[in-house]
């Protein structure tokens, strides 16, 4: 029988009354250090290899009872990817994905078209206006020093946007990461962060009336990713 390398979650650690409690000190696609990864029912087997080449995790959007936080833990496979919950005492430490904004991949690893284009975004400054910086395959190697990117990979990028960002501004951006993208060979997926939550730039730039926003309360359907939760939640009745 082949390895379980595509189980999705493991089940909370903690009792089912318990309150569920919003933690500020780590955010989505926070890479966290972590002293020790606790082992829950059902967890794929390539599960502890991983984490002992790598003892990394990345924050997820999932809610998550106090002293707990939400991480998924990357395989060397692509599809594997695991769901599950650190306790917040094993961390030892958090790195942004602005923290690796600036950090440069080695020698030997720079000709990847992923590193390409993050080169090419950084010498054009064309995000100088914001705060972003690389998640994914590239921002795990770049945080970890294990070799994950491969010369298929998608640069994946954050870029917070607390506040309104306007259609123009969004479709010149997505002009230009698009044309970086194009010139290096490869694709590249922009998250924007918004007060909604995460949100696609290639969506938001298009002519949809409401676009997908992923919190830690699941996935909905906004028109407005920077309107107040009172909003969101009437237009979802």
């Amino acid at each position: 029988m082949a390895p379980d390398i595509t189980r999705a979650c493991a089940l909370p650690p903690w009792t089912a009354n318990a309150p569920v409690t919003p933690d500020g000190r780590w955010r989505a696609h926070d890479l966290l250090k972590l002293r020790r990864l606790p082992e829950l029912p059902g967890e794929p087997a390539w599960v502890r290899s991983a984490f002992a080449r790598a003892p990394f995790a990345v924050v997820r959007r999932a809610e998550s009872a106090a002293g707990f936080v939400a991480i998924g833990v990357r395989g060397a496979e692509r599809n594997a990817r695991y769901g599950t919950w650190a306790e917040a005492a094993d961390i030892e430490a958090v790195i942004a994905p602005e923290d690796l904004a600036g950090m440069l991949p080695t020698i030997d690893r720079a000709p990847y078209p992923v590193y390409k284009i993050l080169n090419a975004v950084r010498q054009t400054r064309c995000l100088s206006a914001f705060i972003w910086g690389p998640t994914g395959s590239a921002g795990f190697e770049l945080a970890t020093g294990l070799p994950t990117v491969t010369s298929s990979s998608d640069l994946d990028l954050l870029v917070r946007t607390p506040t309104l960002l306007s259609m123009d501004t969004a479709r010149a951006l997505l002009d230009e990461l698009t044309a970086h993208a194009t010139r290096a060979g490869t694709r590249i997926d922009v998250q924007l962060e918004t007060p909604a939550g995460g949100v696609a730039l290639a969506e938001f730039a298009s002519t949809k009336a409401r676009v997908l926003a992923r919190s830690a309360q699941g996935p909905r359907l906004v028109a407005d990713p920077w309107a107040t939760a009172e909003a969101h939640a009437q237009e979802s009745t």
